[in-house]
């Protein structure tokens, strides 16, 4: 089918309590993995995309990739920029034909993000792209992103204003998570996160998922989470893949055989994230 926009899919998910695995992809064969999970668990599924990623390729690479395998696919898909960080490149992502946007101003003040972000959601909303903000900041490092080691909570009164100023469709919180490894087990400020959901009715969104306990992140979901972003345990499951191949096959030069056992880690993992979401079966 043809590639959806994250409105209706998290709208759904919002309503059903349940919510959608994002995850972000660096190749093809992720990209692949990814749409086979989904297909073997009748899951909707969102495709990311940073800016790194982007550099690496170019926008209509991975969106070209993304769209044939929604094409193939008999499960919703949505291909969406993760923590956009420019004007600018939403802007070439709307153009190319993403179909759902993240801009993240989250590091900027309060009032500069609500520029930037309204600026995205007013150049998006007409064609009803997706538009995806984040307010307070979601610490840890990974590419070329830095949440620094100041990381104030999303506050949820901030939040409600933020929502009703700028029109954005979904929004991600701060409430503990991190991106990149976590040193330890990271605890989410739940309460928080019950406290925003009671003041905005957009669909929330969790970012820094990979290495959150399922649990925490089942709560949160029941607390009003409707999107969850895996990013470095896929990129960990598709390196051991082909790491497990090299080392028993060392003499190994055929990129399809080493890729193949990546992508089987990276199904078997995105299955189990869908599983925790609760999306299974919601296609």
């Amino acid at each position: 089918m043809p590639l959806v926009t994250t409105n209706e899919m998290l709208k759904k998910a919002q309503e059903s309590h349940y919510a959608v695995g994002a995850f972000n992809v660096e190749n093809m064969e992720m990209v692949m993995a990814v749409v086979k999970a989904a297909e073997e668990m009748k899951a909707p599924v969102i495709m990311q995309t940073t800016p790194s990623t982007v550099k690496y390729a170019g926008l209509d690479y991975f969106l070209a990739m993304v769209k044939t395998a929604a094409e193939r696919a008999s499960v919703p898909i949505a291909m969406h920029l993760d923590h956009g960080s420019s004007f600018e490149l939403a802007m070439q992502a709307l153009r190319t034909g993403y179909t759902s946007i993240m801009i993240d101003g989250s590091h900027g003040s309060f009032e500069e993000n609500i520029n930037v972000s309204k600026r995205v959601a007013d150049a998006c909303n007409p064609s009803g792209i997706s538009v995806e903000a984040e307010l307070g900041k979601v610490g840890g490092k990974e590419d070329d992103l830095d949440g620094g080691d100041d990381n104030p909570y999303t506050d949820p009164q901030q939040a409600k204003e933020f929502v009703e100023r700028t029109g954005v469709t979904s929004l991600a919180v701060a409430i503990g998570t991190a991106h990149g490894l976590y040193k330890g087990t990271p605890k989410l400020d739940l309460d928080r996160l019950s406290e925003i959901r009671e003041v905005v009715s957009i669909p929330l969104v969790l970012h820094g998922a990979s290495g959150v306990p399922d649990d925490a992140v089942r709560e949160s979901i029941k607390r009003g989470i409707c999107k969850v972003n895996f990013a470095t345990e896929l990129r960990i499951a598709f390196s051991d893949g082909v790491k497990e191949y090299l080392s028993e096959n060392p003499d190994a030069f055929d990129p399809k055989k080493y890729s193949t056992v990546g992508m089987q880690h990276v199904t078997e993992l995105v299955k189990q994230k869908i599983s925790v979401c609760g999306s299974e079966g919601q296609a």
